[in-house]
């Protein structure tokens, strides 16, 4: 519950700020052995307390599966981009990482003037 009203509190600044429409950004598979980093992108219409969205490594496959049927039914826009191994030997983890993530961005329609993130630091210089 905390954190929902963290996220609130931030959406009514952002709101108040004139900044909109406002994506929320997140990764999978950074600490993972093998295979792909995988990054998405959305801009939900209202405010993250509207949603039942959490942390999906709360959740079993099922809900997730469930929960992402309603995210992309609802979206306003909507972006999910793949970091391969190969881009992950070239860049790094965390180089590949944020190009997923300039990638993912560059999907939504319209531009977000604005990004809430649970963890990942994203260089500034990102295309929006």
């Amino acid at each position: 519950m905390r954190r929902l009203k963290q996220l609130r509190t931030y959406e009514v600044a952002l709101e108040k700020a004139g900044l909109g429409p406002v994506a929320g950004i997140d990764e999978a598979g950074r600490g993972a052995w093998a295979g792909p980093v995988t990054v998405a992108a959305v801009i939900l219409p209202g405010t993250a307390a509207e949603y039942p969205f959490r942390d999906s490594k709360q959740l079993s496959a099922t809900q997730r599966e469930a929960f992402a049927a309603q995210v992309r039914e609802v979206a306003v826009s909507w972006g999910v981009e793949h970091a391969w191994p190969d881009e992950i030997d070239r860049l790094n983890i965390l180089g590949a990482t944020h190009a997923a993530a300039a990638r993912a961005l560059a999907r939504l329609d319209p531009a977000p003037q604005a990004l809430v993130t649970d963890y990942l630091k994203l260089r500034t210089d990102l295309p929006l």
